[in-house]
C-alpha cells in the first residue's frame, strides 16, 4: 500500500540574483540582560557547536542554562557557529522554546512507501524519533540550480531565502546543518545519513536550469547577456572570498555536523566517469563529488559484504573501475538529468548506501527526493520509504516511477530510460 500526500504550499519563489554581501553584525549584550528563560543543555549544544561534557566543563555541572551561562559559551575560543550566527543565538533559543510547545500532525503509517509535499523542515516534526534508519540525499547545491517551484523559507538563523539560493555560502552551510540538526532525532541510534554535495565556486555566473542548459552555453549557443539571464551569481561583497575562489562548503558541513552531535564517519569522494567539459584556464575542472557518510554512534551498522555482493546496478561493486576493496572512492556513472529534473544522483549510489545501512523492512528517507531515485533504490532493496519534496512535479515524477517498477517481475525499470536499475523482487 502506498500514499502521496500533498501539505499546501503557496510559499514558491520568484529567485533573485544572488549577491555574497557578507553581513556587518555583531552580539548586543544589553538585549538579554533581563532575560530569565533557561534552555535544555542539549538545544545550546547544537545551537553553540559544543558538546554537553564541554559545556559543563565550563558552566559546571546543570541540565538547564541561563542567558548568562550562554554568553559565556559564546565568548570561548572553541565557539563555532552551527545554525544561527553569534549574534543570534539566543534569539534563536527563545524562539526554539515557542516552536517546541506546537504540535505536529501525525506522519500516517508507511507500510511500503510515502511522498509528501512540503519544506523539509516542516515535515520532518511529523516523523516519528528514532524512526529512519537510512537518510540518503541529494541536496539543492549552492547558487547553481534553479528548480521547479522552489520553496522560500524562514531559517532560523533570520534568512528567508529558497534552500540553495542563499546570499552567501555559509548561509547555505547554516541551513543545511539545520536540515541535518532536525534529522538527528529521527535518525535510529545506529542509523546512517548520506549526504551528497558539491562545492561551488565564488564566480559571477547564470544560474540554470539544468546542466544541458549549461553545456549549451559552453558550446555558445546561449545568446543571451549577462543582463538577460533570469537568474544571476555575483562574486563582490564577501567578507573574504574571492572572484573565483573555492567556497570550500563540503568541508564546512562535516565539521558542523560533528559540532551539533553526529560522528563523521567518512568524507566519500564519488569520481564521476563523465562529467561536463568547464571553459576554466586557471584551474584544473571537477570530476567529482562529495558523500559525507554521518551517523549518532562510533559503530552504526554497516553491512560492508554488500558491496562485493550486490550488481553494480543497485550499488555494488562497479567492475572494471571499482577494486575489490570498498574505500572512500567511489567510481560511479552519473546520471544524464532526465525525468525534467535538472541535477539527480544515478540510482546506483543511494542504491549502495541503503544496502550498506539498513536491513530488509526498515525505513529510508529523503528529505529532497526530487525524481525519486533514491525511492527507486529502496524499494528494489526491499526496504521501506518516505520522501519529500517542495515540488509537485518532482512527486509526480516519482510516483510514476514507483508504480513502474511495481508493475515489474524483474529488473526492466531504468535509471534515466537507459539500462535497467531496480527489481521489485527482495534482496
Amino acid at each position: 500500500m502506498s500514499a502521496m500526500m500533498n501539505q499546501n504550499d503557496n510559499n514558491k519563489a520568484t529567485l533573485p540574483d544572488i549577491k555574497p554581501q557578507t553581513r556587518v553584525s555583531a552580539l548586543r549584550r544589553e538585549n538579554y540582560c533581563e532575560l530569565q528563560e533557561q534552555f535544555p543543555i542539549e538545544a545550546v549544544s547544537v545551537a553553540v557547536g559544543m558538546s554537553s561534557t564541554f559545556i559543563r566543563k565550563v558552566v559546571g555541572r546543570r541540565d538547564h542554562l541561563t542567558v548568562q551561562d550562554v554568553l559565556t559559551l559564546l565568548d570561548q575560543d572553541s565557539f563555532k557557529e552551527t545554525i544561527v550566527p553569534r549574534s543570534r543565538v539566543i534569539d534563536h533559543l527563545v524562539a526554539r522554546a515557542t516552536m517546541c510547545k506546537l504540535n505536529a500532525s501525525a506522519m500516517p503509517p508507511i507500510h511500503e512507501y510515502v511522498l509528501l509535499r512540503g519544506h523539509a523542515l516542516d515535515l520532518l516534526r511529523s516523523v516519528p524519533r528514532n524512526s529512519v534508519q537510512c537518510v540518503v540525499t541529494s541536496t539543492p547545491y549552492w547558487g547553481m540550480r534553479i528548480y521547479d517551484e522552489s520553496h522560500v523559507a524562514n531559517w532560523a538563523d533570520g534568512e528567508i531565502a529558497a534552500y540553495g539560493h542563499e546570499q552567501t555560502p555559509e548561509g547555505f552551510v547554516r541551513h543545511t546543518i539545520e536540515v541535518l540538526a532536525a534529522l538527528y532525532d529521527v535518525l535510529t541510534e545506529d542509523g546512517s545519513i548520506w549526504w551528497n554535495i558539491m562545492d561551488s565556486f565564488n564566480t559571477r555566473t547564470q544560474i540554470r536550469v539544468s546542466a544541458v542548459e549549461a553545456l549549451h552555453a559552453m558550446q555558445g549557443k546561449d545568446h543571451r547577456s549577462w543582463t538577460e539571464q533570469e537568474c544571476r551569481r555575483y562574486s563582490a561583497g564577501h567578507s573574504y572570498l574571492k572572484d573565483g575562489e573555492q567556497c570550500m562548503i563540503p568541508g564546512q558541513i562535516a565539521e558542523r555536523a560533528s559540532r551539533i552531535g553526529y560522528y563523521v564517519k567518512s568524507v566519500i569522494t564519488w569520481a564521476k566517469t563523465s562529467t561536463l567539459p568547464e571553459p576554466q584556464e586557471s584551474r584544473v575542472s571537477r570530476n567529482l563529488e562529495y558523500v559525507l557518510h554521518l551517523s549518532k554512534v562510533r559503530k552504526p551498522l554497516f553491512q560492508k559484504h554488500v558491496y562485493r555482493e550486490l550488481p553494480a546496478k543497485k550499488g555494488g561493486r562497479n567492475n572494471g573501475w571499482e577494486t575489490d576493496k570498498l574505500s572512500d572512492v567511489w567510481t560511479l556513472p552519473t546520471s544524464n538529468g532526465g525525468d525534467g529534473h535538472g541535477a539527480q544522483f544515478p540510482v546506483a549510489l543511494p542504491g549502495r548506501c541503503i544496502a550498506l545501512s539498513s536491513r530488509t523492512g526498515d525505513l529510508v528517507l529523503d528529505p529532497f527526493v526530487g525524481a525519486g531515485n533514491s525511492a527507486l533504490a529502496a524499494l528494489g532493496l526491499g526496504r521501506r520509504f518516505l520522501g519529500f519534496d517542495v515540488c509537485e512535479e518532482y512527486l509526480d515524477t516519482s510516483e510514476r516511477k514507483i508504480t513502474k517498477l511495481q508493475a515489474s517481475d524483474i529488473d526492466n525499470v531504468s535509471d534515466q530510460n537507459s539500462e535497467p536499475i531496480a527489481s521489485k523482487m527482495l534482496l
